[in-house]
């Protein structure tokens, strides 16, 4: 964690920072699920995925390639890897 509170203190000082949290573990899920006509709610972390998400940090970069340079940073201060979405912004 001391490498993610350093990465963070950079990309403030950067100017990209604009948000992050941590999730606590998967086994604290709650899934709702839509099956037929019903939404099913279910305890615990039982999606089919390889991977789950355990945090998120949004930033804001001129482009992509300045997005994945940080990406690469986190990346080795997290030992995980780092999917890189665009945010989607709403459409007035």
């Amino acid at each position: 964690m001391r490498d993610v509170d350093e990465l963070q203190r950079e990309m403030k000082s950067a100017g990209v920072w604009i948000f992050s949290g941590g999730l606590h573990s998967a086994a604290a899920a709650t899934v709702v699920r839509h099956q037929g006509r019903d939404l099913v709610v279910t305890d615990g972390p039982f999606i089919e995925s390889k991977e789950q998400i355990g945090g998120i940090t949004i930033i804001q970069c001129a482009d992509l390639d300045a997005a994945l340079a940080w990406a690469r940073k986190f990346a080795r201060a997290v030992t995980t890897p780092i999917e890189v979405r665009p945010f989607m912004e709403s459409r007035d």
